[in-house]
């Protein structure tokens, strides 16, 4: 990979990924290093620019050209980057991310497509009214899906729930009836994209790595504020990692392919 420095002058603020010469379509993650693996996936891969957790490539997958970026942990800084991707004319984002598991049968390392997501962000509260949903580009889920369909990968469609604390606190949460609802899996930032993308004419969609249980049931009830048995960074989330890139990838590939 090449990096290729910018000036303040032609870069946005935030990111500093360029205002300008961008494709049009991006896979965003929430880990810089997992940009990087992602990118490592295509051709002619530039690193164009690389601000705190902003980290953004270039290339081609397939002969379709595509971005990839990160935007770190949580949906305020994430919304941050969904907007200057949007600034410097990018038209669909699709997330590849990681998730815990509330609907039984989802196992670890399955991908869940995200038809729709619970605003428990933490920031589009403070943009739009709670009534608004957050719900991906139907375009965008069927192009995930067959992409997964196309790997004989083992994935879920549902509903996740976006929350902005990580670990357990003090207050009551919904758990129990978003399980009872039949909720697919919990993350942190993707009903910030599906507003954000929703509201602004853009083309969304999310795909997310199941890593464990969700952090509510992990408590170790000696240290009840821990994160207790979680620990994402096993083969099986790995491989799910890895496949679920090159599933969203190939979806970005299908979306070009309809526009022609």
């Amino acid at each position: 990979m090449t990096t290729e420095a910018r000036t303040f002058t032609d870069a946005l603020p935030i990111t500093r990924v360029p205002r300008t010469g961008l494709p049009t379509r991006a896979v965003v993650v929430g880990d810089p290093a997992r940009a990087s693996a992602v990118a490592d996936l295509l051709d002619d891969t530039k690193e164009v620019s690389y601000h705190r957790e902003y980290r953004t490539f270039t290339g081609t997958w397939q002969g379709t050209p595509v971005v990839v970026a990160s935007h770190g942990v949580g949906a305020p800084g994430a919304i941050l980057l969904f907007q200057e991707l949007a600034d410097a004319g990018v038209t669909t984002i699709l997330r590849l991310g990681t998730a815990g598991a509330i609907r039984p049968g989802i196992r670890d390392g399955d991908l869940v497509i995200a038809d729709a997501a619970v605003r428990d962000d933490g920031v589009t509260q403070q943009l739009i009214p709670a009534e608004y949903p957050a719900f991906a580009t139907p375009e965008a889920v069927i192009a995930l899906q067959r992409a997964a369909r196309a790997a004989q990968a083992p994935y879920h469609r549902g509903v996740v729930w976006t929350r902005a604390a990580f670990q357990p606190g003090f207050l009551p949460l919904p758990g129990e009836a978003y399980a009872a609802a039949g909720i697919a899996a919990i993350e942190m930032e993707l009903s910030a994209l599906y507003v954000f993308a929703s509201t602004h004419g853009l083309v969304a969609g999310g795909a997310l790595v199941v890593d464990g249980a969700n952090a509510d049931e992990l408590v170790d009830e000696d240290a009840p504020f821990s994160t207790g048995g979680y620990n994402p960074h096993r083969n099986v989330v790995a491989e799910g990692v890895d496949r679920g890139a090159r599933i969203a990838l190939d979806a970005l590939r299908l979306l070009a392919a309809t526009e022609h």
